[in-house]
């Protein structure tokens, strides 16, 4: 069977998804790339930087393609902000303390990609001082600072957007579409990993050699944060502790969320369980690298009720793995680098187990099952679609250009953005929770409408 979105001039199952330019949601025919957001030189959003490590140098990279301009970073580690320099010019201001970024008339919009116990006072003071932010996900490091970034956010009248790029994807939205139309019947189970096997996608990031006190802020980068004294691999590893980040949760379960709430347009869990373990990086790190959740999701007008499972899994002999299987009541749907559609079709008929009953009464009930469910001659009506279709974006697609892109359009146009403060913390609250429930060991209720944790 051909589908719809058929490449004419390719395989009958493979298809190709297409993000037009000036309309992300839509999907068109033999492309291969998507294309760039038309801007002109005066038209250019001016952007700082607040947090210039790994994340935050490849969101610059990404929202200067979008059409974005650099003019200021903060770093409280004197070699990146040597380094902002080297790429993107000595014109651009560079400072340990980001309050002299928020105070600069020509910076329109902030990118927060601090240590996860920055981002709520930051993105707070941001928005109060009148800047759009895109602030990298979990947009808060604990549950009590949710309220306060999304009430900022909604008092200030700006664009916020947590740095979660799935729901900026084709791939999603694509996901998004397939499961409202009903490709696989009704959604019972979701089943989402992200699985590694190497060190670096352990957080065993590199510790420069100049990472002395007189290089780095230390006490800006603890913040609210314990006092502790110098120790260069607590700012540089910070996702490895407890008092900086949010540990496998909230760094990849945050992902997951983010992307099926999208694709479902669930709005949370109301059961939260975790457990999982230190297996093998035993390098001083207080958070598990191999955590499991399992989370009960309430049935709402666009949804029935459904179970989510979660694994990450930093020990993982296969590499980096990551994706979702939606299990229905008639399908499969797989997401990943693309969206793959397994449908299995419900039988009209329930089927019988009478070999154990004398003969007399199988040919009773086989009598009684026939006049309820009648022989039917085969013909083109009764032929139900079967297989696979699969669904690929273009070579070289990037979602997290796309959500860059998004952002500096929401901002030009002051119009919301799907992933804002509310979304944001619905998708880290859960993840939070999970934390709740490994540390503490037990199962949490978290109310979804409220996003509060109920116990």
């Amino acid at each position: 069977m051909k589908s719809a979105l058929t490449n004419a001039g390719g395989p009958t199952r493979r298809n190709v998804l297409i993000a037009a330019a000036g309309a992300p949601l839509a999907f068109a025919q033999n492309a291969t790339q998507s294309s760039p957001a038309q801007t002109s030189s005066n038209d250019r959003i001016q952007i700082a930087l607040i947090g210039a490590g790994g994340q935050g140098m490849a969101d610059v990279r990404s929202s200067i393609t979008a059409g974005s301009k650099l003019v200021a970073v903060a770093d409280v580690y004197d070699g990146r902000l040597a380094r902002s320099k080297e790429l993107w010019g000595n014109d651009v201001f560079t400072t340990r303390d980001y309050r002299e970024v928020l105070a600069r008339p020509d910076v329109d919009a902030v990118i927060i990609a601090t240590p996860d116990h920055w981002h709520q006072r930051i993105s707070v003071d941001a928005l109060n001082a009148g800047k759009n932010v895109y602030c990298e996900k979990p947009m808060v490091q604990r549950l009590a600072d949710g309220p306060d970034v999304i009430e900022a956010a909604r008092k200030a009248g700006k664009i916020f957007q947590v740095g979660s790029q799935r729901v900026s994807s084709v791939v999603y939205q694509k996901a998004q579409d397939l499961l409202a139309r009903g490709a696989i019947g009704e959604l019972n189970l979701i089943e989402a990993w992200w699985d590694r096997n190497d060190p670096i996608g352990a957080w065993q990031y590199s510790i420069p050699p100049d990472a002395t006190e007189a290089h780095i802020d230390w006490d800006r980068f603890l913040g609210r944060a314990p006092k502790v004294p110098f120790e260069p691999v607590r700012l540089y590893r910070w996702r490895n502790y407890r008092d900086y980040g949010t540990g496998v949760a909230g760094d990849l379960f945050v992902h997951l969320f983010s992307g099926m709430h999208f694709i479902t347009g669930a709005i949370g869990p109301s059961r939260v369980y975790a457990t999982g373990g230190l297996r093998f990086w035993k390098d001083g790190r207080d958070v598990p690298d191999v955590m499991l959740g399992l989370f009960d999701y309430p049935k709402t007008a666009r949804q029935p009720a459904f179970n989510l499972s979660l694994r990450v899994n930093f020990v993982d002999g296969a590499g980096e793995t990551q994706g979702f299987r939606f299990i229905g009541s008639e399908g499969i749907m797989t997401v990943d680098d693309g969206v793959t559609v397994s449908r299995h079709p419900r039988q009209n008929e329930p089927g019988y187990t009478i070999g154990t009953f004398a003969k007399a009464t199988q040919d009773q009930f086989l009598r009684e099952y026939r006049e309820k469910y009648p022989v039917r001659r085969a013909n083109a009506d009764s032929m139900q679609p079967q297989g696979e279709e699969r669904y690929y974006p273009p070579q070289g697609y990037n979602d997290h250009l796309d959500h860059h892109r998004n952002f500096l359009e929401a901002v030009r146009s002051q119009k919301p953005v799907i992933e804002d403060a509310t979304f944001g913390f619905r998708a880290a609250g859960p993840a939070l929770v999970s934390n709740v429930s490994y540390f503490e060991q037990r199962m949490c209720e978290w109310d979804p409408s409220s996003m509060t944790l109920k116990s």
